[in-house]
């Protein structure tokens, strides 16, 4: 029985190395191979095109179906998001970034914006302000913790009419993030928050 115990302990990591090396790896260098098409075609804003593919174009979403469990799998998932943010399909959109899974530290949180985006559109301003933060909180950065800052900012000003937490979240950019783009122009923003808010700005 020890022997057998210490035969399966010896078989387990020899067999998922051999899986990697011999099945995920090929499929995910494939994968990749044909999403090179999709990918430049979503460079160009073609994102139908990108999205479904057409003829010898493999779109995103026949890379999710048979590549899904990959690498290029996933990142297809986060196009594939995008694409339907783009083209105003908004659920399918929240969808594909919902299984979607990156550490890069931009990525991830354009994907958690991008879901933002998407329930703004549907209307659904407390859900959308919610993805805005977690974007701006899971890594934050000089690139997208301004821009979600400024679009959580306005969700709470247009949308929600809670003026105090849009001066916040201004005030936050204005103090961490001076040199954004976003820190550059949010003086203007504040102005117009602490005017709705009734604040005297002396």
């Amino acid at each position: 029985m020890v022997t057998g115990a210490l035969a399966v302990v010896i078989a387990i990591p020899i067999l998922w190395f051999a899986y990697n090396k011999w099945y995920v790896e090929p499929r995910t260098q494939e994968a990749y191979d044909l999403m090179f098409k999709a990918e430049q075609y979503f460079a160009m804003d073609s994102f139908d095109l990108a999205l479904n593919g057409r003829g010898d174009i493999t779109g995103f979403v026949q890379i999710i179906d048979e590549y899904g469990s990959t690498q290029a799998g996933n990142l297809a998932c986060y196009y594939a998001g995008i694409c339907c943010l783009r083209l105003g399909r908004f659920e399918d959109a929240i969808n594909y970034l919902e299984d979607f899974s990156s550490s890069d530290v931009i990525v991830s949180s354009m994907a958690l914006g991008a879901i933002g985006d998407a329930y703004r559109e549907l209307g659904d301003s407390e859900n959308a302000v919610q993805y805005y933060e977690r974007a701006v909180r899971r890594r934050p950065n000089n690139f997208t913790a301004p821009l979600f800052l400024k679009k959580a900012g306005l969700t709470y000003e247009e949308d929600l009419q809670n003026f105090e937490k849009a001066i916040s979240l201004y005030s936050e950019i204005e103090r961490e993030y001076p040199l954004s783009r976003e820190g550059q122009e949010i003086t203007k923003f504040l102005y117009r928050a602490r005017a709705k808010a009734g604040l005297s700005d002396d």
